[in-house]
């Protein structure tokens, strides 16, 4: 049985689709996987997926030694910088590790090339799984060329990044990691993307009818072939395929089974984001004037961080009606429900009743609604949320994203209202419904034995097996 190890960067966005991957190697590909963990500043949302998650006899997850932190993680670190520290500091005891399990090969995520050196000296290749979008691929192996041609801030040009191949990426929409050349963030992100030259294959979270554009770009345009982009297999959609559910759980599915079919807006920002208290007020509002049937997973507000959440996922247990605005709770008690901060966000997107997702557009959360075939409102809050709105909105017609009006620093609840109305009863609902309709049954079809996705596993499966 050929054995295989993984490596995910803290953050339940990167843990999440590396752990599904290795199930799925597992259960239709004979593979046998060790999967390694980095536990400091472990979330309460990844301790209880670790131990509520069925994982077959063939996975073993291995934790690696905390290292001392010490002095090492300072406050005024911002999110990217906190994780690679965490990581690279987490990776000093990797080679012993890797020199006892000798797997044939091992699957990192963007954030953790330092183990590409460490698995050079043990001549074990190593292979990128690209946790994010093929639209955010094509502009992170494009960003080491933009970096040397452009002086000044990315931000600050006068017009789009004009990435080979792909549609013109807004300014506005680039990720935050590389709106500030300056900071400690953006020197970590170049830092990553510049390696993904010296891996053996990069694995890509999606397929051909949600990306056709960057995945005929990454193969076909003449400039990925000059800076040596590696072979790429395109795996997914790969998404959590069983959550455990708890009483409250199933209190949630209990009232989603007396809703009509279609009629609930889910709201859910993510495991790590958060609205300002201002824009919760708003959203709240716009929600009550909506009339529609919603579930809302409200977390506490910050006004310090969007991506405020992302170490504290599944532990911030609290109670909504102290920061929801007086009023709201009960005005909506007839046709909503209000959870705080955590829902089983598969449970509820498979469900009939489900008729949209309002949602951050992180990736995962994008593919667990797509797959459901259930059309999205964008939110985006942080990271390449913003690039994936404007994908789902423009490109694909899966979602309807809220504007601002120019100068305010929120979204109003007329807008919330008028969003809202539209994607669950109006035409505009009725198109994205119907796109995401025909996504979920070719995510289906590409998925299933003979599939595209399957068949570009089994040539992975295929090289592994051929290592010495």
């Amino acid at each position: 049985m050929c054995h295989v190890a993984f490596l995910s960067s803290p953050g339940m966005g990167h843990i999440i689709p590396l752990f599904q991957f290795a199930k799925h190697l597992v259960h239709h590909h004979g593979v046998r996987v060790s999967f390694l963990v980095i536990t400091v500043e472990a979330s309460a949302a990844q301790y209880q997926f670790f131990h509520s998650a069925i994982i077959p006899p063939e996975l073993q997850v291995i934790n690696i030694p905390q290292p001392d932190m010490a002095g090492i993680i300072t406050d005024d670190m911002l999110l990217l910088t906190q994780l690679c520290v965490i990581t690279q500091e987490s990776l000093k005891p990797l080679k012993f590790i890797l020199a006892e399990l000798n797997p044939k090969a091992l699957v990192i995520d963007i954030f953790a090339t330092q183990a590409i050196d460490v698995c050079e000296e043990l001549s074990i290749p190593v292979y990128s799984f690209f946790t994010a979008s093929a639209t955010l691929l094509t502009f992170s192996l494009y960003l080491p060329t933009l970096d040397s041609q452009t002086e000044g801030e990315f931000v600050d040009l006068p017009g789009p990044v004009e990435v080979p191949g792909c549609p013109p990426i807004r300014t506005e929409d680039l990720l935050d990691q590389v709106r500030n050349r300056k900071n400690e963030e953006y020197r970590w992100y170049l830092f990553h993307v510049s390696r993904m030259s010296l891996v053996a294959g990069i694995l890509a979270n999606t397929w051909q009818d949600l990306e056709r554009d960057a995945l005929k770009a990454l193969k076909e345009n003449p400039f990925f072939g000059e800076i040596s982009t590696p072979p790429l297999y395109p795996i997914g959609p790969l998404i959590k395929d069983d959550e455990f559910l708890t009483d409250n759980d199933a209190e949630i599915i209990s009232w989603l089974d007396n809703q009509p079919s279609n009629s609930v807006l889910f709201i859910s920002l993510g495991s790590g984001g958060t609205l300002s208290s201002k824009q919760l007020t708003e959203l709240a509002w716009g929600l009550e004037m909506s009339q529609q049937r919603f579930i809302l997973v409200a977390r506490k507000p910050t006004d310090a961080s969007a991506s405020g959440a992302f170490f504290s996922a599944g532990s911030d247990e609290n109670d909504p009606s102290a920061y929801l605005p007086d009023g709201f709770i009960q005005k909506t008690r007839e046709f909503a429900l209000v959870i705080s901060s955590w829902a089983p966000q598969v449970t509820v997107l498979r469900h009939e009743s489900t008729g949209a997702f309002m949602s951050h557009c992180g990736w995962n959360s994008t593919l667990e609604s797509l797959v459901h075939g259930v059309p999205m409102i964008a939110w985006p809050l942080y990271a390449e949320q913003r690039m994936n709105a404007t994908l789902l909105a423009e490109e694909v017609g899966v979602a309807v994203k809220p504007v601002a009006v120019p100068g305010d620093d929120v979204i109003r609840r007329e807008e919330v209202e008028r969003v809202v109305r539209a994607v669950m009863e109006g035409e505009q609902g009725k198109a994205i419904r119907g796109r995401a309709r025909e996504l979920k049954e070719s995510a289906r079809k590409i998925s299933e034995k003979g599939g595209l996705s399957y068949n570009s596993t089994c040539h992975v499966v295929e090289h592994w097996n051929s290592q010495g």
